[in-house]
């Protein structure tokens, strides 16, 4: 018996070579073989011409950071097991105490936390700017100033900003600058190429991505990328990345790739129904205000349609504020009401979401008085979604 057990973990046969279908295999592995000490000691883990260990990559995730990069329009991608992660792998890499980072004072809540938690604690300090105001960005860009963090649009409040004057800024300045695309998803415009036919391309340096959102598309897989075009840029972001012990499953590398070929369809649905629904909750008396970029009169509008124009893209997601009139009690109640649109944060998967915010808390010179609600437009019918934001708007009024 014992010698059957050795027989069956280290049986000889191995399938034929040559097999191929419509998804690519799932490889999964801590521990890599080497074929003789030599190879071991000669295979470098910091290019994707060997394998040597788990965490440093496997067919399954070479396969997927090649396509997201291919997606956004860079050269090189890192993995990560959240969008947050691939913000915190970015930090860690390009500061150090004494340096500054500057951040949209619309940024990602936990991108904000993490600069005024660990990195103020590693003696990195930040700035907010004002992302609709180039001249502030210019203004607060110093010697100290390591990296720029870019947003569009912003979270929650959605303003679309001016992308390409913030990214020239930050050349001329000779500043790092690092994209939160999660919203564009490299569909919406290339990040790489905000300026396409220049003769010198206007680009970030980095642009990052919550694949947990929009290539997931299922709202069950955590995962993060940051994608570059500079080898030597991708080589310091990936010396942090192994000391910070950071990888992905493979289960979950499957699910984002199985997703993939599917993510523009799924894009534009979200986007179309997102703009008829935003659209006619503008003509609802209980709605003061619609933050949606790609709607006339939305901020940033103007500068939405100079970059996604061409592709005429938007994702799925937009907010509204609720007339002053209805407290925060009455706009939880409608929430409540709701029953299709689920209560829940992230975005970008088949089931429509609903969040309240207490903006002023999160932005304090934000303009608007009434609660802001935060949407984002899964993949029901937009008639069916209608209809259920209709039934509980009627929430608001009574009580």
């Amino acid at each position: 018996m014992s010698e059957r057990i050795t027989d069956l973990i280290h049986h000889p046969y191995q399938p034929p070579a040559g097999f191929e279908a419509p998804q690519p295999a799932v490889h999964k592995a801590s521990t890599v073989f080497f074929a003789s000490v030599a190879a071991m000691r000669a295979r470098d883990w910091r290019h994707k011409n060997g394998y040597t260990y788990g965490l440093h990559g496997t067919p399954t995730t070479f396969l997927l950071e090649e396509r997201i990069a291919a997606l956004e329009g860079g050269r090189e991608c890192l993995l990560l097991p959240s969008g947050l992660a691939a913000i915190a792998n970015v930090g860690m890499a390009l500061l150090a105490t004494g340096d500054e980072v500057l951040l949209p004072a619309n940024v990602y809540g936990p991108s904000k936390a993490l600069a005024e938690g660990e990195l103020r604690q590693w003696g990195i300090t930040h700035q907010l700017y004002d992302p609709m105001q180039p001249q502030d960005l210019a203004a607060r860009i110093g010697p100290r100033t390591k990296l720029v963090w870019l947003e569009a649009p912003g979270s929650v409040t959605m303003e679309f900003p001016d992308l390409p004057a913030l990214v020239r800024l930050c050349r001329e300045r000779g500043v790092t600058c690092a994209l939160d695309n999660t919203w564009g998803a490299g569909l919406a415009f290339n990040a790489f190429d905000l300026q396409p036919g220049a003769a010198t391309p206007l680009a970030v340096d980095i642009a990052v991505q919550a694949l947990t959102k929009y290539p997931s598309g299922g709202g069950d897989v955590l995962m993060g990328s940051v994608v570059t075009r500079d080898e030597a840029l991708h080589h310091r972001l990936k010396l942090t990345h192994m000391r910070g012990g950071w990888g992905v499953g493979a289960n979950d590398a499957e699910a984002v790739l199985r997703a993939l070929p599917s993510i523009a369809l799924r894009y534009r649905a979200h986007d179309a129904a997102a703009r008829e629904l935003a659209t006619w909750l503008r003509g609802r008396a209980e709605v003061a205000h619609v933050l949606h970029p790609a709607l006339e009169g939305a901020p940033g509008h103007a500068h939405w349609r100079a970059l996604c124009g061409m592709q005429d893209a938007a994702a799925g997601l937009f907010s509204v504020v609720l007339d002053a009139r209805f407290d925060t009690a009455r706009v939880d109640a409608f929430c409540d009401r709701l029953r299709l649109f689920r209560l829940g944060y992230s975005w970008g998967g088949p089931v429509s979401l609903v969040v309240p915010y207490d903006v002023p808390s999160m932005r304090p010179a934000w303009p608007h008085a009434g609660v802001l609600v935060r949407f984002s437009i899964g993949l029901e019918a937009v008639e069916d979604l209608r209809a259920d934001l209709e039934q509980a708007l009627g929430a608001l009024h009574s009580g």
